[in-house]
């Protein structure tokens, strides 16, 4: 699919559910990653964090940063959280999901094939390389790139998620301003937990955010 047409899909989902939530249509997120803190826990947390001008991407692979591995039987990170967000979820022998239906509260568009869905990391692992996970093991940093439990994996619009990139809140967001809420909350919280530092404008982002709690 060219970048163009991508745009043009997800500008008219993003048209399609503003209109189906003015009119009640649209059932609440079932995405739901654990460990979302309150709005005050949050704050708390962002006020924490150490400022710092983002670090070099020298050196950076995702290969640095081990995913998916296998959490239980057949089933690996990315299936295991297509089963946690989804609902009625059914998969084969090798926990490949074979149906199911998938809301994506960045957007608040409903899919029903998994290959529409991706798992975003909410802190980007490039993100994460550049505020300070450069200076872990490969160990840790595939313990933070399949963190199941903390907020840091979410079952989204695959579109969506490839338009984020490794973006900071500073340069993007969801583009449901109704979710900024716990976006903010989740990558707080994810920052907070793994030691990562953020840069000014992410900072002043976050608290813009968590002030619409």
């Amino acid at each position: 699919m060219s970048t163009v047409n991508n745009a043009v899909r997800v500008a008219a989902l993003s048209l399609l559910t503003t209109a189906a939530l003015t009119l009640g249509l649209v059932p609440q997120a079932s995405a739901t990653p654990p460990s979302i803190p309150s709005t005050a826990t949050a704050k708390t947390e962002l006020a924490a964090l150490t400022v710092a001008a983002d670090g070099s991407m020298t050196g950076y692979s995702r290969d640095l940063f081990p995913h998916w591995i296998t959490v239980s039987g057949a089933c690996n990170t990315r299936e295991t959280v297509l089963k946690r967000d989804g609902t009625s979820v059914v998969v084969d022998s090798s926990c490949a999901a074979t149906s199911g239906r998938w809301f994506s509260p960045y957007d608040g568009a409903t899919w029903t094939a998994a290959s529409d869905v991706d798992i975003d990391h909410i802190v980007p692992l490039a993100a994460a390389w550049r505020s300070g996970a450069r200076n872990w093991t490969t160990a840790k940093r595939q313990q933070f790139a399949n963190d199941l439990a903390g907020p840091q994996l979410i079952a989204v619009t695959d579109n969506v998620n490839q338009a984020k990139g490794d973006q900071t809140p500073a340069t993007w967001k969801p583009p449901l301003t109704s979710y900024w809420c716990t976006y903010a909350k989740m990558w707080t919280r994810t920052k907070y937990k793994w030691a990562l530092t953020v840069n000014t404008s992410e900072k002043t982002a976050l608290q813009d955010m968590l002030g619409r709690c």
